[in-house]
C-alpha cells in the first residue's frame, strides 16, 4: 500500500509498436498542454473519454486532471520522446476506501494503434497496485470497441451497467 505521496519520476516506455514514450505525473502547470492534446484527440475518442460530446475542454473540465493529490487521484501525461508532443493521458481516481480505482485513457488521433493506450493501462495498473487497490474499473461506451477489446486483452471482465444500455463497466481484480 502507498505510504507516502511522493510523485514518481518520468518513466520511459516502449509501446507495442516499438515507439518510445515518456510518461510522468501531470502538474498544475500542464493544463495548457492537456487542452492542446485533447484538441488533437478525435471527436469520437473525446466523446468516448468523457461520455459526451466536447469540441474543446474548458478549465472546469481540465481542472480535475491537473489539480490532483497524487494519492487518491493520479493523472499521467505521455510524450513522444522524439518530438516532445503530448500523445496520451491517463487518469486513476480511487474511492475513499482505497479499494477501487476508476481508470480513463485518451490517445491523440495520430498515435492511435501504436500501443500508447496499452502502455498507459499498464502504468495505471501499476499505480493502482502501488496504492493497494483491490480492483480497477473502466466505464466505456458500448460503441468504443477498441477500448473494450484492449481492456479485455489486459484481463478486464465486462459487466452491464444497470439502467444504462449504452455503457459497459470493465473490471480487473488486482489481488
Amino acid at each position: 500500500m502507498l505510504t507516502d505521496t511522493t510523485v514518481p519520476q518520468i518513466q520511459e516506455i516502449r509501446t507495442r509498436s516499438g515507439k518510445m514514450i515518456a510518461v510522468r505525473p501531470v502538474t498544475s502547470e500542464d493544463e495548457a498542454l492537456l487542452a492542446e492534446f485533447f484538441d488533437r484527440v478525435s471527436d469520437e475518442d473525446r466523446r468516448f473519454r468523457f461520455l459526451s460530446a466536447h469540441n474543446h475542454l474548458t478549465h472546469e473540465q481540465l481542472a480535475p486532471m491537473v489539480e490532483v493529490d497524487h494519492f487518491r487521484t493520479e493523472s499521467f501525461i505521455a510524450f513522444d520522446e522524439q518530438g516532445g508532443a503530448v500523445v496520451g493521458h491517463a487518469l486513476l481516481a480511487c474511492d475513499n476506501a482505497l479499494d477501487t480505482g476508476e481508470v480513463a485513457i485518451a490517445v491523440c488521433r495520430d498515435w492511435r494503434g501504436m500501443g500508447v493506450g496499452w502502455a498507459l493501462l499498464d502504468v495505471l495498473a501499476d499505480a493502482a497496485r502501488h496504492r493497494g487497490l483491490r480492483r480497477v474499473i473502466s466505464l466505456e461506451d458500448r460503441d468504443n470497441h477498441a477500448a473494450i477489446e484492449l481492456e479485455r486483452e489486459k484481463g478486464f471482465t465486462p459487466h452491464g451497467v444497470e439502467g444504462d444500455p449504452h455503457c459497459v463497466m470493465l473490471e480487473k481484480l488486482l489481488r
